[in-house]
């Protein structure tokens, strides 16, 4: 008996039969009809009770900012009156308020910078640490994270405290310090660096969170690679870590630059409930404009003012989206 005889013949898969023409296969990217309403119909509930809550008090700003409006219209004694750009024109021709827009943009870049980084370094560290303390640390930040802001400004408030300050007294036992009965409001930059602790300590936990979920994103494999491949901590993490969680930080820093830039209770309540004018901020700026000084027109035009330079800082959140969304 020879070789070929006992080799057994391979079996050979039957040819693939053409689907026959006008079949019910339906072609591939081709829509049921109506399915083009279904996300808009889901999301309906939802842009309804944002234009309600949000609709009419936007447009009633504008409006206001487009007219003569003060104590005697708002009691009915006169009638408002359309005074076009005029208030626009006082509010930008004014000195001081650019001074406050600069304060304000200060403000918000080093608050965001500092609770980015800072945000980052804490949730790399949990990444290093057991599980019971990761736990412990994550109860701390979601306890602190909800903590209302009257309380934890009254609760700052009490720190830097003249008289009776705990962060005077722990300062003054190092050598060569003394700051028992110092004033730290008692100029503009020292008051808003206390203020912008307030602020950043609101915010690391929820970027501490958010970027320790990212993290558990990263492949390990690649972070192996990596290293492998002889490159340190710092290397993975510029060319590992940081590339797979830029849209997270994206999102992370264009949120905070509108919290930072909308920051009020903070300055209002650590002043007293008047800020002096080295403590004005843009929206304490408009409050004190409208309410203080009784110009509801010129507050509402500061206010637009505000919602345009934030408009812009959303432009540019999309406009790193869209790239993003191009490179995947």
């Amino acid at each position: 008996m020879s070789a070929a005889d006992t080799t057994t013949p391979a079996k050979v898969p039957p040819p693939r039969q053409a689907p026959p023409p006008g079949g019910s296969r339906r072609p591939r990217g081709k829509r049921t009809p109506g399915g083009a309403g279904i996300p808009w119909l889901l999301l309906a509930p939802c842009l309804v009770i944002l234009a309600l809550v949000m609709g009419y008090p936007l447009v009633r700003l504008v409006t206001l900012s487009f007219q003569k409006f003060g104590q005697s219209q708002l009691w009915g004694f006169q009638p408002a009156e359309s005074v076009g750009f005029d208030n626009f024109s006082k509010v930008l021709g004014d000195g001081e308020f650019w001074q406050v827009v600069l304060r304000t943009i200060v403000f918000a870049a080093a608050s965001v910078i500092f609770t980015m980084v800072l945000g980052m370094l804490v949730a790399l560290l949990l990444q290093r640490v057991s599980g019971w303390v990761k736990m412990l640390i994550n109860i701390a930040l979601v306890a602190s994270w909800g903590m209302p802001v009257i309380v934890a400004t009254t609760v700052f408030k009490w720190l830097f405290d003249t008289d009776y300050g705990v962060f005077n007294a722990v300062l003054s036992k190092l050598p060569g310090v003394d700051l028992i009965g110092h004033n730290w409001f008692a100029n503009g930059p020292q008051g808003l660096a206390v203020i912008m602790l307030l602020v950043i300590w609101g915010a690391v936990p929820f970027v501490v969170i958010t970027l320790s979920a990212g993290l558990t994103q990263v492949p390990k494999e690649l972070e192996e690679a990596a290293r492998l491949d002889g490159a340190g901590a710092w290397g993975v993490f510029r060319y590992v870590t940081l590339p797979i969680l830029k849209p997270i930080i994206v999102m992370l820093t264009t949120l905070s630059v509108i919290w930072d830039m909308g920051v009020f209770p903070q300055v209002f309540v650590m002043r007293g409930g008047h800020p002096e004018s080295q403590f004005q901020l843009l929206t304490t700026y408009s409050y004190d404009r409208a309410f203080v000084v009784n110009d509801y027109a010129q507050g509402s035009a500061i206010a637009v003012i505000t919602v345009l330079l934030l408009l812009g800082v959303v432009a540019v959140y999309m406009r790193q989206m869209l790239k993003i969304g191009e490179v995947e």
